[in-house]
Formats: C-alpha cells, structure tokens, sequence
C-alpha cells in the first residue's frame, strides 16, 4: 500500500456501521408512513428509484450517521500518505454525497433513477473513473466481489461470504477487518428488563383471591406472550426513533442508534417476536388475542405519531399499561372490576407525566425533548397532572373499598382503608423522584429497583391480605 492510489471505502456496512437504505425506510415510516409504504411497493423491483423516492419522502442527516470507527482510522492513514478518500455506494448519490462532504473526502459515487451502484455496475464506473487497478477498495458484502477483483488491493470487512480466501487465492493483497454483531446488543434491543412490567397481568387473578395452579400457568403465559409483543414494539419504536435517539445524551447509544445491530437484524426480529406473542395469544383465546392485537396496534400508533403529541403521548400510555391488567383477567378468566381498571389508569398517567418530567429534568438544553412536544416548560404542568393523577388513584380506591365486591374480598374494611397511606406514599414518592431527575428515564423499570418504594409497596400488600383475612402463604 506504498503508492497514492485512491481509496474507494463502500459506504453501508463498511464506512459507516448502518445502512442508509433501511435508515431512509424508517424515516419515511416515521415522518410520512402511508407515502414510503406505497413507495417501497410500487418501486420495489427497482432498487434505484426506490432510494431516490425514500430520499425525497425523509433525508436523513448524514453528520449523525454511526461511523466504523476501524474503518474511519484506515481512511485517516491513507490521507496522511497522500491518498485521495472516494465514497462509492448503491445508496443514493445524494446520501453519498452527504457523507462524503461532512467528513471531508475527495468524492463520492451513488445511485441515481436508472442506475444501481452495485456489484458489476459498480466495479464498472470505478474502472471509468479510475481504470482497473488503478484503486484501493474497502467492501463488507459478497456483491463487492466483482470490485475487489479489479482492485489493487482490496480491504474485507467481516465475513463477506468467504471473499477473503477467495481473494487471497487468488494472489490478490487483502486485509480483514472485524465486522458483523453481537447476540447481546441485540437482547439489549428487546430490552428484557422491561418484562417486568408485564407482572400487571397477575393482578386481576391476585385480586379476586384466584391463585390455583391452572389459572396462574394460563396468566404466566400470558406474561411470555405480552413480553413479546412488547419487545417487538421496543425494536420498532428504536428503528423510528433513530435520529432522535443520536440527539439524546444516552439513548444515543441504543443498538440500532449506535450501529451495534444492523437494522434488517431489527426487522427480522420485529417479525419473529410479533409471531411468536400472537401465537401464544391464539392458544389463550379469542379475548386475550384481542387484546394483544389492540396492544400492539395502539403501541404502533404510538411508535408512529401518539408518542409526538402532547399529552395524548401519556394517556396513551396510561392506556397501554391498563391493557396489560386486562389482559390478565382474559388470559385467566377472572372478570377485572371496574374500579380497579379506573384506579390503574390514572396511577399510569401519573407515571407517565414522571417519565416526562424526569426526561425534561436530565435535559441538557431548554429545547423541546428530540421527538417529543414537551420542554422545560412544560415541568410545572406535568407535576400538576402527576397530582391530579395521584388524588384521583386515591380517591377511586377509597371508593371501592364501599363496593358489593369490596365488602366481600375485604372484611376488615378500616385496614383496606389504612392500606391508602402506602399507596400515596408510594406515588408521591415517585413523582418527587421524577421531579428532581432521580429516576430511570423509565419509572417502572426504576421502581422495581428502589428498595423504598417496594417496602411500600409490600407492605400495602400485607395490609390488603390482612384486610382480606388472609396470611401471607396464600402467595405460594
């Protein structure tokens, strides 16, 4: 590598750890999603205008594209000895361009309506540009084959179909660079921790007093598949928020924002956990599949637009949480009353307004959260509505401990009454907590690991049992 040949760095997978296709793709679903899904249908078998149609619906930034750090410094090192930097892409010109121009190289080459820049078509227009030979070529796919052959010398990323040997077989000079992903950052993706959220399921059952075996087996499943379907919705809501989450102090290290995961690897594991949850949800019945469908359905509503629109962002959530307590009683059969489905609702609108808060706490900036209606204005408003969320919670449980169903689950009436102050010590604590940025940009997950908050929340548990005239080993 002692001459001044130019180096030609493919763009997708090789220079930057992403793909601007599936980037445009997601940008379009995020911005216009009806436009790009008929656009992605109308030119599919035409790779070239469908890129360029992807383009004109979203352009991407190209200064918050994740770059391969190893491939960034190889390019650093052939400018020092003088190397002119090309960027050669099937994405289209325009992108190609972009990138070329924010990092400072020498050129670019793309697609364009008419032409894919790919494989042989490729190869062919370096050969115009530069002649045969006349190059040094940095690929990461099988289709670069036809390139590097023509190559002077020829620089592999990650496995590429065995093109390494291939080439070395071949006499060629090569050199290998470490690519693909890893099984961890993408269980980071679907977010496993966040299944604890799913033990809302078990309420229905835990509180009409219906703990025998079949009903917890049905309700445990109902978990596995409630836990799906969530984690394909984080996978989804990630992929829609990648720019907003390369904007965000943290979020900005997410595995799809980050490049850690290829986005097509999100898709497919998008699909499989969605067939996976809707499987399960078949087997427990039509009732519990309705549910999990609405779910899903209203969680992709949210992903798209809800999440962008003030206020509706948190009842929406409210809402999403309260269809996981419903869910448990389809799943075992119990009916959910009415007060307990109206108390739930407002304690996660005023959770919600904690997620905000503390977001809008940690912010760096008085600007409005990247992909969110709200600022640090907005702080004030959000605490009232924690309040207002809080008292109505309260009240509503005081209310039904006076109901037929109350009377009867619960003798003792005054200690249903004690079991108040927990509960309102348990939300208030969390709304504080939030207020002052001490929490997880996620209140549930947060809530499960602060050990006050659960002592709270256990010892109104002991009191509803006692209330109850039940002893702790009911739970097992």
């Amino acid at each position: 590598m002692a001459d001044r040949r130019p180096l030609v760095l493919d763009v997708d997978g090789t220079f930057l750890r992403t793909d601007m296709l599936y980037e445009s793709f997601w940008a379009g679903l995020g911005t216009a999603p009806v436009a790009t899904i008929l656009a992605s249908l109308r030119h599919l078998n035409d790779p070239a205008m469908l890129k360029a149609k992807l383009h004109d619906i979203a352009p991407i930034r190209a200064d918050l594209l994740p770059v391969n750090g190893e491939i960034a410094a190889l390019a650093q090192g052939a400018r020092e000895e003088g190397r002119e930097i090309i960027l050669a892409s099937a994405s289209d010109w325009r992108l190609v361009k972009a990138v070329s121009d924010h990092h400072g190289f020498d050129g670019a080459l793309g697609s364009a309506p008419g032409e894919n820049l790919k494989g042989p078509t490729k190869a062919e227009a370096l050969n115009n540009e530069f002649g045969a030979g006349g190059y040094l070529y940095a690929g990461d796919s099988r289709a670069d084959m036809p390139i590097w052959e023509q190559a002077s010398y020829s620089i592999v990323v990650g496995r590429a179909g065995g093109a390494a040997a291939k080439l070395k077989a071949a006499g060629k000079g090569v050199t290998e660079l470490a690519g693909g992903w890893r099984m961890l950052a993408l269980m980071k993706a679907i977010r496993p921790h966040q299944w604890v959220k799913n033990v809302l399921l078990l309420l229905p059952m835990v509180a009409a007093h219906n703990a025998d075996l079949t009903t917890l087996m049905a309700v445990l499943l109902g978990i596995v598949a409630f836990s799906a379907a969530a984690s394909s919705i984080y996978v989804v809501n990630d992929l829609l928020d990648l720019e907003a989450d390369r904007l965000h102090p943290t979020k900005c290290r997410r595995p799809f924002a980050s490049g850690a995961v290829p986005i097509r690897v999100g898709m497919l594991t998008f699909v499989l956990l969605a067939a996976l949850a809707i499987g399960i949800a078949f087997s427990l019945g039509t009732a519990f599949l309705g549910v999990i469908v609405l779910y899903m359905l209203l969680s992709l509503s949210y992903s798209l637009k809800l999440k962008r629109m003030r206020w509706v962002d948190i009842f929406t959530l409210a809402t999403l949480y309260t269809l996981r307590v419903v869910a448990g009683a389809a799943a075992s059969g119990v009916d959910a009353s009415v007060y307990m489905l109206i108390f739930i609702f407002p304690v996660f609108v005023s959770l919600g307004c904690v997620k905000r808060l503390t977001e809008l706490t940690l912010a760096t900036s008085d600007e409005r959260l990247p992909g969110r209606g709200y600022g640090r204005a907005d702080r004030g408003d959000l605490l009232n509505v924690a309040g207002l969320g809080m008292v109505g919670a309260l009240v509503i449980f005081f209310l039904y401990s006076f109901s037929a169903q109350a009377v009867a689950l619960y003798p003792k009436q005054w200690i249903l009454w004690l079991a108040l102050l927990p509960v309102g010590g348990w939300l208030l604590r969390m709304i504080r907590l939030g207020y002052l940025g001490k929490q997880d940009y996620d209140p549930i997950v947060f809530a499960m690991k602060d050990i006050r908050g659960i002592g709270l929340l256990l010892l109104t548990l002991a009191l509803m049992l006692y209330a109850a005239g039940l002893g702790p080993d009911w739970l097992f």
